[in-house]
């Protein structure tokens, strides 16, 4: 399954979070970092789900570049 993530960059770090999947979040110092690190919790939140004996949500959000 492929998931949206949203990335997002502040003056310390950089963050990412997938919509779809509610409390999966990353951190990272670097673009390349945080990329890796979401991969991760991705994998780990779904691991946590199927233990829990929950459904995977499946991928439903998109991304989409927006002009103003």
């Amino acid at each position: 399954m492929k998931y949206a993530v949203v990335f997002e960059s502040s003056p310390n770090n950089f963050a990412a979070y997938v919509p779809d999947l509610p409390g999966c979040v990353a951190t990272g110092e670097t673009r390349d970092e945080v990329e890796a690190n979401i991969r991760e919790a991705i994998a780990f939140h779904i691991e946590g789900l199927k233990a829990d004996g929950e459904s995977v949500p499946p991928p439903s959000a998109w991304t989409e570049l927006v002009e103003t």
